[in-house]
């Protein structure tokens, strides 16, 4: 588990390039490196996958590809609500256990695509929130607005662990 104190550091040396897309889960508003995005879909049928894990239960179909839905609300402990017409399935290409894999999230509305600024990233605090400091890598301001860049490998690392038997996620 890292250190509190070097939270945004990591983003930094992950090659931040600053755009992002931005999108509401829980209430909070995230920002996703733009570079992993392949697309944004309409939330369609999803099929649930028995006994799966409560973070991906299911899965969708890509262009003909099974990919697996990931909800991110459950490893960062936030609300659940039911999707309604803004809920969108962001399909990003991560390397999970050095393998490129494709994966869907949810989001409850997605924003815009947009440049952050490296020096609008800070350390997350070490009280005052509710997120597992080990799965946000960074909180970040655009304008009057705070949002979570989260550590996405963590998350799913985190995920594949728990699948084999190891701790769960938070």
């Amino acid at each position: 588990m890292r250190a509190v104190q070097s939270q945004a550091e990591p983003a930094r040396r992950a090659g931040f390039n600053g755009t992002v897309v931005t999108l509401r889960i829980g209430g909070e508003l995230l920002a996703i490196p733009s570079g992993i995005l392949r697309e944004i879909l309409e939330l369609g049928a999803v099929t649930r996958v028995p006994n799966a894990p409560h973070f991906a239960t299911g899965i969708i179909n890509v262009r003909g590809a099974v990919v697996p839905l990931a909800d991110l609300r459950i490893p960062l402990r936030m609300a659940q609500r039911p999707p309604d017409e803004d809920t969108r399935v962001l399909v990003l290409e991560l390397a999970l256990n050095g393998v490129p894999s494709i994966v869907g999230i949810l989001a409850e509305k997605v924003h815009e695509v947009t440049t952050i600024a490296e020096s609008a990233l800070d350390e997350v605090p070490s009280v005052g929130t509710t997120w597992p400091p080990r799965f946000v890598q960074a909180i970040g301001r655009r304008d009057d607005r705070f949002f979570i860049l989260p550590d996405l490998d963590a998350i799913f690392a985190a995920h594949l662990a728990a699948d084999v038997g190891a701790p769960a996620l938070a």
